[in-house]
């Protein structure tokens, strides 16, 4: 067999490229392409960059901004659960506050319903002050024999549970102020159709030829309406019987206004109002100790 023909590879000589003799120059490191050619944009692991500058600085504001965003959104997040949740527990505060006054006229004291006094700071003619003292109570009772007849049919249409009334007298015992509750086991929106069905009610302790001025209040935040009906208490006759909205007003001259009944028998009302409206909030819970 001949000889295989073999490459020959001349000797590398310094300064050709491959070569490392004693006559080669050193190497030099590069410039990174976009660098500007002056070492800029490269870093040494002491944060400068080959000409020995510092290099460019993270912003702190582009973490700040993404803080705050944080911040906000939980925030809003918080506000809208927080929101949702009063606004449920107001809802069922309310269906709590009607149901128990449902209940009121059995399972609370006649004297804290129609309390003995009561203070009429300003509810007179021109915001005199007024008291009156509770002069009679008639026993709880049912609705047919405590009602007059022509209340019975607006009645019939949200039922009746309980009556419950009381007479007081002024400081200077010169009139007479029945006031009652009507308890039924009506939800708000059948209760509220008996608005403006409802005509005079009667008094305890003095006739219907008596009767002065009177006001029916339908509540919406408990099953129960509250009326008052008034009189003189020297017994005199008033003719029919006046709202006591009407009685009122500046330009009424009636006997019944000038004796300040109208706001008698608005005052009484509202205050028994109050009353009933107190207890029907369930009382808050003492903190433990």
């Amino acid at each position: 067999m001949g000889a295989e023909p073999r490459a020959d590879v001349a000797p590398a000589r310094g300064g050709e490229p491959g070569g490392a003799g004693p006559d080669a120059a050193p190497a030099v490191a590069q410039p990174a392409p976009g660098s500007g050619g002056d070492g800029g944009g490269v870093l040494s692991v002491d944060g400068r960059d080959l000409a020995g500058r510092p290099g460019p600085r993270r912003s702190a504001a582009g973490a700040w901004v993404c803080a705050v965003l944080g911040v906000v959104l939980l925030a809003g997040a918080g506000s809208v659960e927080w929101a949702e949740r009063r606004d449920a527990a107001r809802e069922a505060s309310a269906a709590e506050v009607y149901r128990r006054a449902g209940g009121l006229w059995h399972n609370v004291p006649v004297d804290r319903l129609l309390p003995p006094v009561l203070d009429g700071h300003g509810a007179g003619p021109g915001g005199a002050d007024r008291t009156w003292t509770r002069v009679a109570v008639a026993p709880d009772a049912d609705c047919p024999a405590a009602l007059p007849g022509d209340w019975q049919p607006p009645l019939a249409a949200t039922g009746c549970t309980r009556v419950l009334r009381a007479t007081y007298t002024d400081a200077t015992r010169s009139s007479l102020v029945t006031v009652g509750m009507v308890f039924t086991p009506a939800d708000a929106p059948a209760l509220a159709s008996l608005r403006g069905r409802l005509p005079a009610p009667q008094g305890y302790g003095f006739a219907d030829d008596r009767r002065a001025a009177w006001t029916v209040s339908v509540l919406t935040d408990a099953p129960v309406v509250v009326y008052a009906v008034s009189a003189f208490a020297d017994g005199r006759p008033a003719g029919r019987p006046r709202p006591a909205e009407d009685a009122l007003k500046k330009d009424d001259t009636s006997a019944v206004a000038q004796a300040g009944l109208g706001h008698e028998t608005k005052a009484v009302a509202d205050r028994v109002e109050r009353a009933l409206r107190t207890l029907a909030v369930p009382s808050s819970p003492e903190p433990a100790r």
